[in-house]
């Protein structure tokens, strides 16, 4: 059994799961740099499924309702990608905490600073048990 805890403005989330992985979906505005790398970085983690998109609609993978109903908790690299998935799909994340990492667009992919940014922000979010 899995369980992770997201806190969402000083609130803390608990979800367990069974036999299922956590899906965290990490957004930037391209999919180029910030969230692949996030993707890659935590699709490795045991219990952890991690998908990448961005918010421009020539993004490798745009930002859809169907990636927003796929995650347990969507991670924004800037406050303005917080914005746009909270005004786009506001229905949908009745349930679904949006955190942002505040990250900038400094990075190359699996740059070794940003792989550690990402570690660090996001374990101030999610523990894993198991």
């Amino acid at each position: 059994m899995w369980s992770y805890c997201a806190y969402r403005n000083r609130r803390k989330f608990v979800i367990s799961k069974l036999s299922k992985p956590v899906n965290l979906l990490f957004v930037c505005t391209e999919n180029r740099l910030r969230s692949p790398t996030a993707e890659a970085v935590f699709n490795e983690c045991k219990g952890l499924s991690a998908i990448g998109c961005g918010t421009n609609k020539d993004a490798e993978t745009p930002l859809s309702g169907d990636l927003i109903e796929w995650a347990d908790i969507v991670f924004v690299m800037e406050k303005a990608h917080k914005s746009k998935v909270n005004s786009k799909y506001n229905k949908l994340l009745k349930h679904t905490p949006v955190v942002c990492l505040a990250i900038a667009d400094n990075y190359v992919y699996m740059q070794p600073e940003l792989i550690s940014l990402l570690i660090q922000k996001v374990s101030l979010h999610i523990h894993l048990e198991g």
